[in-house]
């Protein structure tokens, strides 16, 4: 495995403040900010569960997702709706016959100082964040046990990297906003559905974490 890049997944979720001089409708900053309502409707377990099943396929009707989570389809339905309600899924008009509706996820920002405030939404705002983290791990476990066996060339091209600076707040911030640039250059150059590959040309769904924050409680000192 290579150590310099990933490619990116559809749905988008940020945490914490733009750039101060971000624009604030600029492309690397996902719309949705994700208010205490809406953060406590996501909360749900069978929410998250179907939110992480269109990620990793990109789009799904309620019976795909009932039959994957094993969930009857007047659930998965349900629940569809309320996702929609808060502006975390739409339809996704480019698939369907029309007899069934396919459904794709909305990228989410929360800004994890304004929801901490109170102590309510705090415990909510943990289940959530601990929840994408449980299924992060286990998206890249699976993936580790399964490499060994994968084709070679998707191996080579695949990242698994950990890198350690020290920095200034504005050298962080400059960072994370050109690397969100480009994860947004690659997904506009894709189409938000995928843009069709070259035929016979072999493509798969590809998921990108990217981590990068300030070292905290002695991890490292703050230099002065």
């Amino acid at each position: 495995m290579t150590d310099d890049k990933t490619p990116a997944s559809d749905a988008r979720q940020d945490l914490g403040h733009p750039p101060a001089d971000a624009d604030p409708v600029h492309p690397v900053i996902a719309e949705r900010s994700m208010d205490a309502q809406t953060m406590k409707a996501f909360a749900h377990p069978l929410r998250m569960a179907m939110y992480s099943r269109l990620s990793d396929v990109g789009s799904a009707t309620a019976t795909s997702l009932a039959k994957h989570l094993q969930e009857s389809t007047g659930q998965t339905s349900y629940h569809l709706r309320q996702l929609e309600k808060h502006g975390l899924v739409e339809e996704d008009t480019s698939r369907g016959s029309g007899r069934e509706r396919w459904w794709k996820p909305l990228g989410y920002r929360m800004h994890v100082e304004e929801l901490g405030q109170d102590a309510a939404n705090l415990r909510v705002m943990h289940s959530v964040l601990h929840e994408g983290l449980r299924r992060r791990m286990e998206a890249i476990s699976s993936y580790l046990d399964a490499a060994p066996t994968e084709p070679r060339a998707w191996v080579d091209a695949s990242v698994d990297t950990t890198t350690t600076m020290t920095m200034t707040l504005e050298q962080e911030r400059a960072l994370g906003e050109e690397l969100l640039q480009v994860i947004e250059r690659h997904q506009t150059a894709l189409g938000s559905s995928g843009k069709a590959p070259a035929e016979g040309a072999e493509s798969r769904r590809v998921r990108l974490y990217l981590s990068l924050f300030p070292l905290v409680d002695g991890e490292d000192a703050p230099s002065r």
